[in-house]
């Protein structure tokens, strides 16, 4: 680890114009795959409108990197902007002492970050397979257990409560101390703080991804409304707080659930 320097300049929030363009690129990769989800959810509601019958798909090789490819970019379309600021503050670290390859650096960070995302997905996948070979996923990709519902919620809820929780979130939630206590020169140093990064925000917020099967892996509602949730975990000066009044609530209504499914 090199020695780095911190002054209010690298810390600032002013942006250059690389660092703009930088913004633009992860608002681009944001759009797309939020238009990709939108396209293939309408696409799923207008067959049901007009009467098709959603049948489970044979996990065929090819449909299993479907399978994955889906996920991977929910996860970007949830995840990048709430990593945002992390990779412009590397860049301007970065810019500020004057390394060389800012950009390669800088891309280099993004995709360690994408690269934990990636696995999870591949994780993810391997999960609705199972799911589905249980009986407990619908050909719409959601659970129809409310005993599975109240499980989930219960867990998810009570993890929003745990130190790890806890300590993920406060990394993901503090850019410039993460920069400063992980911070690795050169292009190597870059990609494994994108990699320690995206293990943290994994950390975070993996059992808040598996309510996706819960109230549906493409209920656009529900992709929102956990994406708003992350982000606002990660940058409202309350958002620890934020974090365990959403697992409060998950406990209360995964309770509520198993009792009804046990009564």
């Amino acid at each position: 680890m090199s020695t780095l320097r911190t002054e209010p300049a690298a810390l600032s929030h002013r942006l250059d114009w690389m660092s703009v363009l930088t913004l633009a690129a992860l608002a681009a990769v944001v759009v797309l795959s939020w238009w990709y989800l939108v396209d293939m959810a309408t696409g799923m509601e207008v067959g049901m409108a007009m009467g098709g019958m959603m049948t489970f798909h044979p996990w065929t090789p090819a449909y299993a990197v479907a399978m994955g490819l889906m996920w991977s970019i929910m996860m970007m379309a949830m995840m990048l902007p709430s990593a945002t600021p992390m990779i412009l503050l590397y860049r301007r670290v970065a810019l500020h002492n004057r390394l060389p390859d800012v950009g390669l650096g800088t891309l280099l960070f993004a995709a360690g970050y994408v690269l934990i995302w990636l696995i999870f997905s591949i994780a993810a996948t391997a999960l609705q397979w199972a799911l589905e070979q249980w009986a407990i996923l619908s050909p719409m990709m959601r659970s129809q257990s409310g005993l599975f519902n109240g499980m989930v919620l219960v867990i998810a809820g009570l993890y929003q409560w745990s130190p790890w929780k806890k300590a993920c979130l406060a990394h993901c939630r503090g850019p410039a101390a993460f920069v400063i206590h992980h911070w690795r020169s050169g292009s190597s140093g870059a990609l494994h703080m994108g990699v320690t990064h995206g293990a943290y925000c994994v950390g975070c917020c993996w059992a808040l991804m598996a309510l996706l099967f819960v109230g549906g892996v493409m209920d656009l509602l529900v992709i929102a409304g956990l994406a708003a949730l992350v982000l606002l975990e990660k940058v409202l000066p309350g958002g620890d707080w934020l974090a365990r009044g959403a697992g409060a609530l998950a406990v209360l209504v995964g309770v509520w659930l198993l009792l009804g499914n046990l009564a």
